[in-house]
């Protein structure tokens, strides 16, 4: 049973991140998810410093707010100081764990936490953190059933977005030509963004939320000029390295989300070879037929 929630685990977060991860490829963003899932430790110390706890609400509070807080200031280095996009993000994401880090050694003698929880969650302790009723049953992982309301609502978002997400993505000057708001449905995305990461990385890791968001949409879109095709493929692609990454963990004793992580490594890798359309090895054998 404990297999079952770990990949369930896995294959949630993995929809969420692959979802959100291919509006960010196409927006060349890849790498937000990783500065915001670094950002957000100031979060994470001053939501135990104001509670004294680590209850789950006031740190995702804590952490969504300096979510908000790096998107916000990413957008606003970006087009006020004009600074490209990728020193933004450089920027915001190591100042803000800079400070969380300094949080951490100032306090560290009234607070139990460090980086390491931030960064390396580990998703085979999820079954040990379980929903129990008065009447002892155990209903599942506390983690499984805040991943299932957060995949309900990133899917709910993108279905009855997809047109403005879409065009802000693909044509941004004619949706604002049109009367929708880019930078609206850019801190929508990022709010998403947001929720996505820091509702995963307690429970997987960082590491593992960031290969979700960038590995399987950059594969798909090795495999597909469709973009609603690549949204599934993606997905499909999340789910697939949860199964495999866990029984890969299992038969070398070692990381799940590791071994997770490098099974969507390996799947771009195959995807980078052997895509019909765009893999290297299919691009040289159109070259030698043409050369001959």
């Amino acid at each position: 049973m404990n297999a079952f929630w770990i990949i369930l685990t896995g294959s949630l977060v993995a929809t969420c991140c692959s979802l959100l991860g291919c509006f960010l490829i196409l927006r060349r963003m890849a790498m937000v998810g990783d500065a915001i899932s670094h950002a957000v430790l100031p979060g994470i110390v001053i939501a135990f410093l104001f509670t004294g706890a680590r209850d789950t609400v006031p740190m995702l509070i804590g952490a969504g707010l300096l979510g908000v807080l790096t998107t916000f200031l990413i957008e606003f280095f970006h087009r006020f100081a004009r600074v490209q996009a990728d020193a933004a993000i450089g920027v915001t994401f190591t100042w803000l764990f800079a400070i969380g880090i300094i949080l951490i050694s100032v306090f560290a003698g009234q607070v139990d936490l460090d980086q390491d929880c931030v960064l390396y969650g580990e998703i085979a302790y999820v079954p040990l953190d379980l929903i129990i009723t008065e009447g002892g049953l155990s209903l599942g992982p506390r983690t499984v059933w805040m991943l299932v309301v957060v995949t309900f609502l990133i899917g709910l978002f993108i279905v009855l977005g997809y047109k403005e997400l879409f065009l802000t993505t693909f044509d941004p000057a004619f949706a604002a030509a049109i009367g929708i708001s880019t930078t609206l449905w850019y801190y929508l995305l990022m709010g998403a963004v947001s929720l996505t990461t820091v509702a995963s990385f307690e429970s997987v890791g960082a590491i593992l939320v960031v290969a979700f968001l960038v590995a399987p949409p950059a594969t798909a879109y090795l495999l597909t000029d469709d973009f609603k095709t690549m949204l599934g493929i993606s997905v499909l692609l999340g789910i697939i390295a949860s199964f495999a990454g866990y029984y890969l963990a299992v038969w070398l004793d070692g990381s799940i989300a590791g071994a997770i992580a490098t099974v969507t490594g390996i799947e771009f890798l195959l995807a980078f070879l052997f895509s019909p359309s765009q893999g290297r090895l299919r691009r040289q054998k159109r070259v030698q037929t043409v050369g001959h």
